[in-house]
């Protein structure tokens, strides 16, 4: 299966579903000619944030035509409208935020865009073309927070190279990864698996196979395959460690180090028991081993919100709110 073919099926599933995303960088042109496209082929319906006038001399600039995308400049926002952002933002936040600094929130574009995300005037939000991640994290983790049976967000890669495709997590949110978090992050791992068509056999990885080895490193993976087992038991059989990485893709070294498996030499969805290992590994395939690496993809939200990179393109752009629209799906 051809990379492209990955994004043809997420097309399909999202085309006609009318999701709604809204991008708070509405300015930047990598985010107008990515929006632009989408909208032209009915994929999203976008929404851009930002000074009016700026985002118009963009698009001039650029000859796109707008015509089809929203555009919302918070400064000139409907007052009543604000009014109600600004009491459900102070609502959602239980008295840790007054109406005063809400009112600043909301003059700041990412919380803005957070909080139509919130209020279901937008099914997903797509940020960080301009903004460091903490800037697009951090009003999601305030104001959206985790889904039910999350307690934290982790990220995830999916690494592709002609017809092979896996998910690799975390690799781009949790530093110190305990038994619980590793546990969280497999079952939402297994739900971003299943957003692009894998279904998750998913590894719990480490420098063991089944007690080859001794360790309190080795104990945390066994424990936390023990709980991702509890977290999902529909998943039970399909979430599987301590495994070594070569046990749990090969098939021939899965059987010798752990035969009763129905994960090992059969995975596709690989936990790492720290962040530095997951980010590591990710680099690896995708420089060594010639994968493309897609993401990160933030799992564990109650509603989509996607982190791009600085560095990011407008094909990045695009494919990111693709995913994120896919994502608003589940």
């Amino acid at each position: 299966m051809l990379v492209v073919e990955l994004f043809e099926q997420l097309k399909g599933k999202i085309s006609g579903q009318n999701k709604v995303i809204v991008f708070p960088e509405g300015e930047d042109v990598r985010i107008q000619g990515a929006a632009v496209r989408l909208a032209a082929e009915g994929l999203i319906k976008p929404i851009l944030l930002g000074a009016q006038k700026a985002i118009e001399a963009t698009a001039v600039a650029n000859n796109y035509d707008l015509s089809d995308l929203v555009i919302i400049d918070p400064a000139t926002y409907d007052e009543k409208a604000l009014v109600k952002l600004n009491a459900a933002l102070v609502d959602r936040r239980k008295g840790k935020t007054d109406a005063e600094t809400a009112a600043k929130w909301l003059a700041d574009v990412n919380y803005f865009g957070t909080m139509l995300v919130y209020t279901g005037q937008a099914d997903g939000m797509v940020s960080g073309a301009t903004h460091p991640t903490g800037d697009t994290v951090r009003p999601a983790l305030q104001i959206i927070k985790t889904a039910p049976g999350s307690s934290r967000i982790s990220g995830a890669f999916i690494m592709q190279k002609g017809e092979a495709r896996y998910v690799f997590s975390d690799a781009a949110i949790n530093i110190d990864v305990d038994a619980e978090t590793m546990a969280e992050i497999a079952v939402q791992s297994a739900k971003t698996a299943q957003v692009f068509d894998i279904e998750p056999k998913v590894a719990m990885l480490s420098f063991s196979t089944k007690g080859s080895a001794k360790s309190p490193l080795v104990d945390k993976v066994a424990e936390a395959t023990a709980i991702a087992k509890k977290l999902a038991p529909d998943l039970a059989d399909s979430i599987d460690g301590e495994l070594q990485f070569d046990a749990a893709f090969v098939a021939s070294v899965g059987e010798a180090k752990a035969p009763n498996s129905k994960v090992a030499g059969h995975a596709n969805t690989f936990i790492f028991p720290s962040l530095e290992a997951g980010n590591i590994g990710y680099k690896i395939a995708q420089r060594l081993g010639g994968f493309e690496a897609i993401g990160p993809i933030l799992q564990g939200l109650a509603k989509p919100v996607s982190d791009l990179s600085r560095g990011a393109n407008e094909e990045d752009v695009y494919k990111v709110a693709i995913i994120t629209a896919a994502q608003a799906l589940v």
